[in-house]
């Protein structure tokens, strides 16, 4: 992005204050310079000049913030919000003004995330070493950072379980011809969705490709400031995917990758060689509730219970704030028979997971996922569905803090999968 879009872009912010009360730290502290109004005024000033990167206050206000965009879902001025903190995060990066160990342990916890054999490699030593299930240890040998020790993360049973079929054929007439992102956090961890995704849309009339040669798609990088690589991660993707391009969908499961890759072309807007194929990618990405509620709903659905279940659905950001999506979700797991939903109190406000934030600001995010798992159990469900791998693998591990594994946090498409009558 120009320095000129930039400026543009913070000039847009009026001042108005309707986006404090949607803002989960503001919420938390009480601190205008934990707001999204307030770290504006920040990354304006930043950009003018007037403050400096090495100004500490400058990075702890920005670092601290989650980058969910509730903020954009509030904004009458339409302000970018996302793009902006993006923006000045790649400013304090290319600063250094962190300490090295902290710049090194960031570096590495992105580069171990978004490759799907050294994030299993790391956590199955994280295992090994701790002889659990769910290694506090993997935490800080991962993010590098001994205050995210008392972390914890759920592991599966099996990391990084085998693909779905490179074809599997649409079940009945075909309807569409869709691919699909394995991602990276979700394929290690959440390899079970990725099957459920393809199952799902194969049931519902589509032919579904996986291709093996997709990589990272860089979201985490993105967010993190870390754009020169986040770009070059999006080529790599467009280029996996570019034989496919008679495809009329490309299918995510995970909200916050999905996020980005609708953004690619704006990402790559400078970029003489991507620009056009950036945003013809951009425009076949759909997360997999926005896809089938387009495309309609044809499997045939049975109870998943006897008895009725009591579930419940929290809005993943990246979901409801960057692709503006809440209600196809709904409508689909409305169809399941046999369910009685309750709404979840401030479910539009972020659990705390937000990437690699639970690792870089665990006080904060701790403070975050126990407003959301009080709301939570408040509903009395037995079921929470979110969709997104940070949010699952954050609000279950809270769960099974409080001795509470029986609650499950599953992922839409699964409760679909499992319903499904065919």
């Amino acid at each position: 992005m120009t320095s000129a879009q930039h400026e543009k872009d913070l000039m847009a912010c009026v001042h108005c204050g309707l986006c404090l009360p949607a803002c989960p730290t503001y919420l938390e502290t009480g601190s205008e310079a934990d707001s999204p109004r307030g770290r504006l005024v920040l990354m304006r000033k930043l950009h003018e000049g007037a403050l400096s990167p090495s100004d500490a206050d400058v990075t702890r206000h920005l670092d601290l913030c989650l980058g969910c965009r509730a903020c954009e879902t509030a904004c009458p001025s339409g302000v970018p919000y996302g793009r902006i903190l993006e923006t000045a995060r790649e400013q304090i990066n290319a600063a250094r003004v962190r300490p090295r160990a902290t710049a090194l342990s960031r570096w590495a916890l992105l580069e171990t995330l978004s490759h799907p054999a050294a994030m299993t490699a790391a956590l199955r030593a994280a295992r090994i070493t701790t002889g659990g299930d769910v290694p506090a240890e993997a935490v800080r040998l991962l993010s590098g950072d001994p205050a995210a020790a008392g972390q914890s993360v759920c592991l599966p049973e099996m990391l990084s379980p085998p693909l779905p079929p490179i074809i599997t054929l649409a079940v009945g007439a075909k309807r569409a011809r869709v691919g699909v992102l394995t991602g990276c956090a979700m394929r290690v961890l959440f390899g079970d969705v990725n099957s459920d995704t393809v199952r799902v849309l194969a049931a519902n009339g589509c032919e579904v490709l996986v291709n093996r040669r997709q990589g990272c798609c860089g979201a985490l990088h993105a967010h993190n400031g870390s754009l020169a690589e986040a770009k070059s991660l999006a080529r790599g993707l467009i280029d996996a995917f570019s034989p496919f391009y008679g495809l009329d969908a490309i299918i995510v499961n995970s909200a916050g990758c999905g996020s980005l890759m609708k953004e690619y072309g704006s990402l790559l807007s400078d970029d003489i060689d991507y620009a056009v194929k950036a945003k013809q990618f951009a425009a076949k990405v759909r997360d997999v509730s926005e896809w089938l509620d387009e495309l309609g709903w044809a499997a045939p659905l049975k109870a998943p219970s006897a008895e009725t279940v009591t579930m419940t659905y929290h809005d993943a950001c990246h979901l409801a704030h960057g692709q503006q999506i809440r209600e196809a979700p709904r409508a689909l797991l409305s169809r399941l028979p046999n369910v009685k939903w309750v709404a979840l109190a401030e479910s539009e406000v972020c659990c705390g997971s937000a990437g690699i934030y639970n690792l870089t600001e665990p006080e904060m995010a701790r403070r975050l996922r126990e407003r959301k798992l009080e709301n939570l159990l408040a509903t009395g469900a037995s079921v929470v569905a979110t969709g997104n791998p940070g949010c699952l693998a954050w609000i279950a591990a809270g769960l099974r803090e409080r001795g509470l594994p029986e609650i499950r946090v599953v992922h839409p498409v699964t409760l679909l999968a499992e319903a499904l009558d065919i």
